[in-house]
């Protein structure tokens, strides 16, 4: 098994400050905000206060080529003037996912050593196990997990997940760190029944509502830890079930950027998951858990569909 892993890449691109944003839900809409010191901003308020012209939804933000103006800003002089900014102006009910409809939702599976050997599995050299969800299978931070009615055994899967910045076809491992706005933490749900009946429906066992959480954080690789230090999480009501670090990976964060774009191009907003350290039954009454350093942990509670 050749382990592809991102020694030397310990310094990520930028050399800025990391900016952390997430959508908030206030009464019925969803929107943009820099998470500050002082708390979240609105980018709506920013925008009335600065007369800037953001976009007020991150995937439109990210489709129109504007989070990287954004990040200058911040840098130049965004972070000083939030660290000022009053906490109360932000007032909302609770997060979002970072937005609604990404055009894909990619996923590699069985990308971390001790999970390959635990299935007695090795994936062919250069060529991971991937899949693709639909985004009727996303939710955010808080929403409910819904175990479906055809499967007995679910499970969740805590995953760094890599938002795409640009658009990009055929690139390299050396330009992916380019094209990547940054990371945030995703869980993978799987009918783990349903694929056990034929490897072949691992793409059924994937595609069911609610299957795909991510949020509440995407922050910039700027001034993360090391990203092969990164350490991944899966929990289960409130307990580490599994734990590995990104130096672990078959595949780093950046050939699976390369890799995909090589059979689609990738568009701002995509979203790809990176494999897991460890999967978990889900029942009813369970929460399960995305913890990565750095980051706000992703939690969802599990209920069975009616």
């Amino acid at each position: 098994m050749r382990v592809r892993n991102i020694r030397g890449q310990e310094k990520l691109r930028g050399s800025g400050e990391a900016v952390k944003l997430v959508s908030l839900k206030t009464g019925a809409v969803e929107e943009a905000a820099i998470v500050a010191d002082s708390g979240p901003v609105l980018l709506r308020t920013i925008n009335r206060a600065l007369s800037t012209e953001w976009s007020t939804e991150l995937h439109e933000l990210l489709r129109r080529g504007q989070f990287s103006d954004l990040k200058r800003w911040y840098d130049r002089e965004g972070r000083e003037l939030l660290s000022r900014w009053e906490p109360r102006s932000c007032r909302y009910d609770e997060y979002a996912p970072l937005y609604r409809f990404p055009r894909k939702i990619c996923g590699i599976g069985m990308n971390y050593i001790a999970k390959a050997e635990e299935m007695n599995a090795t994936p062919p050299e250069q060529e991971p196990i991937c899949f693709i969800k639909p985004d009727t299978s996303l939710i955010g931070a808080g929403e409910a997990i819904v175990l479906p009615g055809q499967s007995e055994r679910v499970t969740a899967e805590a995953e760094l997940g890599i938002v795409i910045g640009k658009t990009c076809k055929n690139i390299g491992e050396a330009e992916a760190p380019f094209v990547t706005a940054g990371f945030t933490t995703t869980l993978d749900m799987t009918a783990q029944d349903i694929h056990a009946r034929n490897p072949r429906f691992l793409g059924r066992s994937k595609y069911f509502d609610t299957f795909f959480s991510f949020g509440p954080f995407l922050i910039t690789p700027d001034e993360l830890p090391g990203l092969e230090k990164l350490a991944v999480e899966t929990g289960l009501n409130g307990q580490v079930v599994h734990r590995n670090t990104i130096a672990n990976m078959i595949y780093s964060p950046w050939f699976i950027v390369s890799y995909f774009s090589k059979m689609m191009t990738l568009l701002p907003g995509d979203v790809i998951m990176t494999g897991t350290p460890g999967s978990v039954a889900i029942r009813e009454g369970d929460v399960a858990e995305c913890r990565i350093d750095g980051f706000e942990a992703l939690r969802n509670p599990v209920i069975r569909e009616a």
